[in-house]
């Protein structure tokens, strides 16, 4: 993704907010807002469907809600692998991940 579309992303994302945890939450907002779940995606090699976003808690970390096999476990958003073509909105999770200073 180009540099000026994930600054763009980051803004919007990040406008009101005054520290690291606003700005992380206001990713989960837009994650939440333009991802349609569940989805499915890759973690540690294993397929799972992505049921939504967590932030469990006041931590600029974000988590997947996923679940395999009926049980539910949380993933960093950023170990996310898409099998194939990425899902609806997941520019945000790129944004994040350039945000974050891992892009």
């Amino acid at each position: 993704m180009k540099k000026r579309k994930l600054d763009r992303l980051i803004e919007e994302a990040t406008v009101d907010a005054y520290d690291e945890s606003e700005q992380a939450a206001g990713f989960m907002a837009m994650m939440e807002d333009n991802m349609t779940c569940p989805f499915t995606a890759r973690v540690v090699g294993e397929l799972v469907d992505v049921e939504g976003f967590d932030s469990k808690g006041c931590t600029p970390v974000i988590y997947a809600v996923c679940r395999r096999n009926r049980k539910k476990y949380f993933a960093e958003v950023t170990t996310l692998e898409w099998e194939g073509k990425p899902p609806k909105g997941a520019e945000w999770i790129d944004a994040y991940k350039a945000w974050a200073g891992m892009e």
